[in-house]
């Protein structure tokens, strides 16, 4: 499973907010709501996540092993 948790860290490090995130990204609600559920996103839209922060793909996701 993928894991979006670092991404808030990241934005709260860079004092980046949600609603600007979402400016900077040109990216909606809906994927907003996906990232916080860890559900699935396309990879564009990971790269404009770590183009906006300048940050790497590891600071934003990580992978966690699924047990079932």
């Amino acid at each position: 499973m993928i894991k979006f948790d670092r991404l808030w860290e990241t934005m709260k490090a860079k004092g980046v907010t949600m609603y600007r995130l979402r400016e900077m990204c040109g990216i909606d609600r809906k994927t907003i709501r996906r990232l916080r559920a860890n559900e699935n996103i396309e990879t564009k839209t990971l790269n404009k996540i770590c183009s906006a922060l300048d940050c790497s793909l590891e600071e934003i996701a990580e992978f966690v092993k699924d047990d079932t």
